[in-house]
């Protein structure tokens, strides 16, 4: 089935703009709650978590509307990081979980992502009916049977105990200093509280959010702040997590960034030593750098590729029996503790390896050398399409041929983001700069 409003993570855009609106969220919300109550007539609940945006008032309440206009009951989380609501979702033996995030997006920007009552997020097919339901007359409960809405005032707490219990025992955190981001995100309060409780000296930033500020030069698309605030202050190390905390990016104490190649080698080389790793392999997507997927060969751990999307990463996971993977971006999956990217979870089991080692982060965090890299963005207006124009498709082609043998190329939509995204890999960096350069112009001139 065709998908019009789900992306690859969800129903994504700007805030107020289709197909972000308080109409389409009550649409949404009505549709989910009728297919996850078609089997029974008996109640149901769902779990709604959001994080610090403005704009997640607004989305909250019309799903609500939606929910309890189908019979659902609503409970309400709050300002809780993405995994929370995978977490929460079975614990409290919800049908559904909604989170209202557009994660690493800035604060103009929203999202819907819903998670099935195994507190995984939902399959493209489960997604495309909920779509067709949305666009279709869903039949309201009867008023005796209108759903109720209730606040949860500790489910931050419940997930930050879940969080530490994944801290290996006997181990603390005493003598480390971090730099914690939090992107004045759904983190803000948990992340801090679960290191100091740990025994960590903290240095927090981006644990003010006003509404208008998530991501906003923090977080783990802007590391740029921590890595000068480790700098300054002789920190260990810095976490920098995104707006809902689902992925994270490392600073080692020279201020030098790691991103999610380089911790999943950290994880799977563990792992594998310590007869763990199940299937021997690791789940990451086809934007992970050649020089991991070679730092694995040479530890016969195997490198399953999968397309762009944590939510892909972890399908296929669950369809290998495998417990790690993840993306370049900073989505850690780690299904032996959480259903999703936790970024708060990835960052403790990386302290832990520090504590663990008594090496310095920036040992840890360079486990390969990567191979040359680049990746430029393209921004498209709505209705375009240029991937389909024959002078974007015939730079492709120039570009594919020119690096056969020596590098990769990948040209793709996002699927959160209006943008064309032009990778390519090259031990010969002049050439895949050109490569990427010529794609990139066709690209913009055709937009």
């Amino acid at each position: 089935m065709t998908r019009k409003l789900f992306g690859t993570d969800g129903v994504r855009g700007r805030a107020n703009t289709y197909p972000m609106t308080a109409e389409m969220a009550l649409r949404l919300g009505a549709a989910a709650g009728r297919y996850f109550r078609r089997d029974s007539s008996t109640a149901h609940r769902v779990v709604i978590g959001k994080d610090t945006r403005l704009s997640g008032y607004m989305i909250e309440n019309a799903l609500t509307a939606g929910f309890t206009s189908t019979g659902m009951n609503v409970l309400l989380l709050g300002p809780v990081p993405t995994p929370a609501v995978g977490m929460l979702t079975p614990s409290m033996r919800a049908d559904v979980g909604v989170m209202i995030s557009a994660s690493h997006n800035h604060a103009a920007d929203n999202g819907i992502k819903f998670f099935g009552p195994d507190g995984f997020k939902l399959s493209d097919e489960a997604e495309a009916e909920i779509e067709a339901l949305v666009f279709s007359e869903v039949a309201p409960a009867h008023a005796e049977n209108i759903g109720r809405a209730k606040r949860i005032d500790d489910g931050r707490y419940r997930y930050m105990e879940r969080v530490k219990s994944t801290f290996p025992q006997g181990l603390t955190l005493d003598g480390l200093k971090v730099v914690i981001d939090c992107a004045n995100g759904a983190a803000y309060r948990a992340a801090p509280e679960v290191l100091w409780e740990l025994g960590a000296e903290l240095l927090p930033i981006g644990v003010s959010p006003d509404g208008t500020n998530i991501n906003a030069g923090v977080g783990s698309t802007a590391p740029e702040a921590a890595a000068a605030m480790i700098r300054d202050t002789g920190a260990d190390v810095g976490i920098c997590l995104d707006g809902d905390a689902d992925r994270v990016i490392l600073i080692d104490e020279t201020g030098v960034v790691a991103d999610g190649d380089q911790i999943m080698a950290l994880f799977a080389n563990r792992w594998a030593e310590e007869g763990r790793l199940k299937g021997q392999t690791l789940a990451a997507t086809v934007m992970s750098n050649l020089g991991l997927e070679r730092y694995l060969a040479e530890r016969a751990i195997a490198l399953h590729r999968t397309p762009v999307g944590d939510r892909y990463v972890v399908e296929a996971m669950r369809a290998r029996g495998l417990n790690l993977g993840g993306e370049q971006s900073g989505h850690i999956v780690m299904t032996d503790y959480a259903t999703t990217g936790d970024g708060l979870i990835a960052g403790l089991q990386f302290l832990a390896e520090m504590v663990r080692t008594g090496r310095p982060a920036s040992e840890l965090v360079r486990s390969f050398e990567k191979v040359p890299q680049l990746l430029r963005n393209v921004r498209y207006a709505a209705g375009q399409t240029p991937l389909d124009l024959p002078a974007v498709q015939a730079a492709i082609a120039a570009g594919e041929a020119r690096l056969t043998g020596t590098g990769r190329l990948l040209i793709r939509k996002s699927g959160t983001e209006p943008l064309i995204r032009v990778m390519a890999e090259a031990e010969d960096e002049a050439l895949m700069v050109a490569v990427v350069n010529d794609i990139v112009g066709a690209v913009q001139a055709a937009v």
